[in-house]
């Protein structure tokens, strides 16, 4: 563990340049003070690592010193192989620089490791699309790419689903997200940083003109933080429920966030298995069609305004299907 951590220490200086502690505790997820251990002993070992004090301060290599230590291990060239996205990287236009990427480092390697890169490449594929989802049809995906990889700004008409007109809009992108098959730009307009539908962008055009990224913008971490707030604002009402045994079972159909809802509110489970919680819904007509789909694995208990239109769509089901109503239909 500390060899594998002096050396990345090492590999994020050469990299990277000039790091605090502070950064480097952050990136190994350490403590400060052991970074400090760990750049002593690199010291020792004769790695030329030289502190700046202050403010401003950190570590940083000597000039023109590189290391050696950068040879794939087995496991690493694997990981490498299987990270490759060859889908993602044909929308964006990139099949070819990958294709040619894996090739040279596939020649790079290490006799004794070809074979192994060669079989993960052959036995794996990702698919990142969900299931019964048509792709995206994706022209304007490789100019997004280059305009984002240039930090350049982006002239295009984008039209928001449901509604009949594109408006033009110039933004600064800022990354671009593959989340469930479907590609998303971030970019920062006039006003905020907003999410478009990849889908829904149309006569993209590279800008000439530069634009300088947020130094605090993390991509990762504003995503997350938007779906969150995502979620959040799209589940404005609630059901409190008893589901039995199987009904917990079923609310996966129901997608991850109602899931985790009803694992975070659920009670003691009574001595036939049944557990009350609360689930999120989008609204009392959505939630009813959600609901149904747990079967009668489920017992509404409120709101009283949606047991009761539950109960409704229930009884017009219910005779919808009666005997009499199927036999007067044939």
């Amino acid at each position: 563990m500390l060899a594998s951590r002096l050396l990345s220490i090492l590999m994020l200086l050469q990299t990277r340049g000039r790091m605090s502690a502070t950064q480097l505790a952050a990136e190994l997820e350490v403590t400060v003070r052991t970074i400090h251990r760990d750049i002593d002993q690199l010291s020792a070992a004769g790695v030329p690592v030289y502190a700046d004090r202050g403010r401003n301060g950190g570590f940083q290599l000597q000039d023109g010193y590189r290391t050696m230590l950068t040879g794939l291990n087995q496991s690493e060239a694997e990981t490498l192989f299987l990270a490759g996205l060859p889908g993602p990287a044909a929308q964006m236009g990139l099949a070819d620089v990958l294709s040619t990427a894996r090739l040279k480092l596939l020649a790079a390697l290490p006799a004794n490791i070809q074979p192994s890169a060669e079989r993960i490449a052959a036995r794996f594929h990702l698919d990142a699309g969900a299931w019964f989802h048509s792709v995206d049809q994706l022209p304007s995906l490789p100019v997004i790419a280059h305009a984002v990889w240039g930090e350049r700004m982006l002239k295009m008409r984008y039209q928001p689903s449901g509604e009949p007109d594109a408006r033009t809009r110039t933004v600064a992108p800022l990354g671009l997200v593959l989340k469930s098959g479907i590609w998303y730009l971030v970019a920062q307009n006039s006003r905020s940083v907003c999410t478009y539908r990849a889908a829904n962008i149309y006569d993209a055009e590279v800008c000439d003109e530069t634009f300088t990224r947020p130094k605090q913008f993390d991509l990762v971490a504003h995503w997350e933080r938007s779906v969150r707030d995502y979620e959040a604002s799209v589940y404005r009402d609630y059901a409190d429920v008893r589901l039995s045994p199987v009904g917990l079972k079923r609310l996966s159909l129901l997608g991850p966030y109602v899931t985790s809802s009803a694992s975070s509110t659920a009670g003691k489970p009574d001595r036939k298995g049944w557990v009350r919680c609360r689930l999120p819904i989008e609204s009392l007509d959505f939630g009813i069609r959600e609901l149904l789909r747990l079967g009668d694995e489920v017992v509404v208990i409120g709101p009283p305004v949606l047991r009761a239109q539950l109960a409704q769509t229930a009884d017009r089901i219910a005779r919808l299907h009666s005997t009499r109503i199927a036999k007067r239909g044939h």
